[in-house]
């Protein structure tokens, strides 16, 4: 696309609300429907502390700070890297362009490669990045295919004919506790397929001729001969793992691994090195929870982080147990 096309930021999002009360926390997110691509942006008027856990073999990020005012999720590959930079040129007029030590904005972020499918280079920029910040509000997260999962997909095992990918997207889960919140917020365009909650594969790797959908294990089996195919890169789930628990910088670490580990229950495979995977844990720290035992923080979250998976599957997923059904 010719560089002097016009690009229209769109800040309503299509996707299905998930609810949030989470206080200190803001969502935004804006798309080019010329793409179609998106940003998706966590704000947090005061600064989150932040940890990365980064699996896979093709991660693209940005920033990496302890403390941070905002995540950045962005299409486009590395060029969507230059999203953060809007979101931080935007808190930097927040704050009436002081640049002192404390008043610098850090914002850290990840991208997904969406450019598969698409004829154009059409990536989320500075100035959609600006936008998706200033459209920022508490109380909701969309859920789909919009933001930085606009033109996300699922499941691919390219160079075969037989096998194709399905749309992934966003999706996101939310838990209160009292006074505690927890909440997990990802972006799914993972090499693996999507499994439900009985183990079966709900999209991805759906074959062309008879639309059944299977594991790379199980076409392997069957096709023992594709195990020379190599996949192309171009594959990441990005990950936001949100609690309001003051937790050090180890407690966080831990989470981040914990959190991220459990996802390869609803992914698989998981992590590959065509997947560059980037989890962010953060802590908004407004409330003291020393009579909670860190490694059910990590349960609470790591079962969000599956139901943040399934719910780009609609109601197929639901059961009475399921967490924040």
């Amino acid at each position: 696309m010719p560089d002097d096309t016009p690009l229209v930021p769109v800040t309503v999002p299509n996707g299905r609300p998930l609810a949030l009360d989470f206080p200190g926390l803001r969502v935004g997110t804006a798309e080019y429907a010329e793409g179609p691509t998106g940003c998706t942006v966590l704000h947090f008027p005061r600064p989150a502390a932040c940890v990365m856990d980064i699996r896979g073999g093709a991660p693209g990020i940005i920033g990496g700070y302890d403390w941070v005012d905002a995540i950045c999720f962005a299409g486009g590959s590395v060029y969507g890297l230059e999203a953060a930079a809007g979101v931080s040129d935007a808190i930097l007029q927040v704050r009436q362009h002081r640049t002192g030590w404390d008043s610098l904005a850090t914002v850290s972020g990840a991208i997904i490669y969406d450019f598969a499918g698409r004829t154009n280079a059409v990536y989320p920029d500075k100035r959609l990045g600006r936008a998706a910040f200033e459209a920022a509000r508490e109380g909701q997260f969309p859920i789909g295919a919009c933001g930085a999962g606009r033109s996300a997909s699922v499941g691919k095992l390219p160079n075969t004919g037989r096998f194709t990918s399905e749309p992934g997207g966003q999706g996101g889960a939310f838990l209160a506790l009292g006074a505690l919140r927890f909440a997990v917020f990802t972006v799914v365009n993972s090499m693996g397929v999507i499994l439900d909650e009985t183990g079966r594969v709900a999209l991805g790797m759906k074959e062309r001729r008879t639309g059944v959908r299977s594991t790379l294990r199980e076409i392997l089996d069957r096709h023992p001969e594709l195990a020379t195919v190599r996949p192309a890169r171009g594959n990441t789930t990005l990950t936001a793992v949100v609690v309001n628990i003051r937790l050090d910088r180890q407690e966080l670490r831990q989470l981040a691994r914990q959190v991220h580990a459990a996802m390869a229950r609803v992914i698989r495979p998981f992590h590959t090195e065509y997947d560059g995977d980037v989890l962010f844990a953060l802590s908004t720290e407004a409330v003291a929870a020393p009579e909670m035992s860190r490694m059910a923080i990590g349960e609470y979250c790591a079962d969000l982080a599956c139901e943040a998976v399934w719910s780009l599957l609609g109601d197929r997923t639901r059961h009475p147990g399921a967490v924040g059904a």
